[in-house]
C-alpha cells in the first residue's frame, strides 16, 4: 500500500472516530426524551452524516455501526416479550440498521449541497427502521383500540420529525457557512 493511501485511510479513521465521539456526546443532550425510548438530541446525527459525506459509504456505514454499539451501551431497551428473536430484532432494527444506514450519506459525497439531500434520506430511513420495530416488537405498548402501525408512526414520528427538522436546518446553515466541513481534503 502506498504511503498516500495509508495517510488517507488514517485521516479517515481519525476523523470518523472524532465525529462518532462528537455525535455520541451530543446524544446525551436531550431536550425531548420519550418514556419508552427515543429522544430529540442536540444534532447528534449531523456528525454521523458528515462521515459518509466526507469519506463515502464504507466509512459512513462503519461509523454508524460503531455509534450503534455505543448507543446500546448507553441505554439498551429490552423488548417486552423477552424472547431471543425479539432481542435480535431490537438490536438489528433499533440500533444496527437504524444507525449504520446513516452511512448512506456517502451516496451524496462530493455534491455541493450533499447534506441537504443526505439528512432527509438518511433520517427517513432511520425512522423506517424504528417504525418497523414499533410494529413488530413494541406494539404491545399501543393503547387499546389504536392500530399498532398508527401508534408506531406517531410515537417514532414525535421524536424523529423534530430530529430531522433540526438536523436539516443546522446542516443547511453549516453547508452555507462552512462548506469545507462536508468535503474531504486531499492528504499532502
Amino acid at each position: 500500500m502506498n504511503s498516500t493511501k495509508s495517510r488517507e485511510n488514517l485521516r479517515a479513521l481519525v476523523e470518523s472516530a472524532l465525529l462518532v465521539a462528537v455525535g455520541f456526546v451530543l446524544s446525551y443532550i436531550t431536550p425531548i426524551k420519550l418514556g419508552n425510548g427515543g429522544s430529540v438530541t442536540a444534532l447528534s446525527m449531523l456528525p454521523l452524516l458528515m462521515i459518509g459525506l466526507r469519506h463515502g459509504l464504507k466509512w459512513g456505514f462503519c461509523g454508524g455501526l460503531v455509534y450503534a454499539c455505543l448507543q446500546m451501551l448507553q441505554q439498551f431497551w429490552p423488548p417486552p416479550s423477552g424472547t431471543l428473536v425479539a432481542y435480535i430484532s431490537v438490536v438489528l432494527l433499533d440500533y444496527v440498521l437504524a444507525f449504520s444506514l446513516l452511512g448512506l450519506a456517502g451516496l451524496f459525497k462530493g455534491r455541493r449541497y450533499g447534506i441537504v439531500f443526505a439528512v432527509p434520506v438518511c433520517l427517513f430511513i432511520r425512522f423506517l427502521c424504528h417504525f418497523l420495530s414499533g410494529i413488530v416488537i413494541w406494539g404491545t405498548y399501543a393503547p387499546a383500540g389504536t392500530p399498532v402501525w398508527l401508534y408506531s408512526f406517531l410515537y417514532n414520528g414525535s421524536y424523529m420529525g423534530p430530529e430531522l427538522a433540526f438536523t436539516m436546518i443546522a446542516g443547511a446553515i453549516l453547508c452555507k457557512s462552512a462548506p469545507v466541513l462536508f468535503q474531504r481534503r486531499a492528504v499532502s
